[in-house]
């Protein structure tokens, strides 16, 4: 690794026996042991990313924080990058996907569609029953994982990660 940075050590010493992948890498880049291998954490597509969603993770390595924001897959991180560390631009960005978590209020009878005012593609949807307040669901196909909707919850109960079965992209 460049620098000398052993993240199973690094990992080690907070309690932690082995180094984190991160839940959503950043758009187009390749499988996380490539990525981590040849990573500079130079900073450049942290400064590139207009949305500003790009935050220095775990080692340094560059993560997406949801919280900040939407990914627009404008690519500009990918631009920016002087280690050839990302896919062809035009492939898909990711298969990441929304998940709705149990805690989300609709699910305790508490009126709310905020991520679904928040979903450009559509994605999210709300099924009326008859009695009760309508349910969110996730149409897998339809979400980008641009992670608009996370940002939107205000209880935090949505999150962007792999579709449900798959451990990686």
């Amino acid at each position: 690794m460049p620098d000398g940075v052993n993240l199973s050590r690094r990992s080690l010493f907070r309690g932690r026996l082995t180094s984190n992948e991160p839940r959503v890498q950043l758009p187009w880049s390749v499988a996380w042991s490539d990525f981590a291998a040849d990573c500079t954490r130079c900073g450049g597509c942290l400064t590139a990313c207009p949305e500003q969603i790009l935050v220095k993770g775990d080692g340094g390595f560059p993560s997406v924080d949801f919280l900040r924001g939407e990914c627009t897959f404008c690519g500009e991180c990918v631009a920016a990058c002087k280690v050839p560390i990302f896919r062809p631009t035009t492939e898909a960005p990711w298969q990441y996907i929304a998940h709705i978590e149990a805690n989300c209020l609709a699910h305790g009878q508490v009126f709310c569609q905020r991520c679904q005012d928040s979903c450009e593609p559509r994605a999210i949807r709300f099924s009326p029953v008859l009695g009760r307040v309508p349910t969110p669901s996730i149409d897998a196909a339809a979400c980008t994982g641009c992670g608009a909707c996370v940002m939107d919850c205000p209880v935090g109960s949505i999150r962007v990660g792999a579709p449900a079965g798959e451990e990686s992209r």
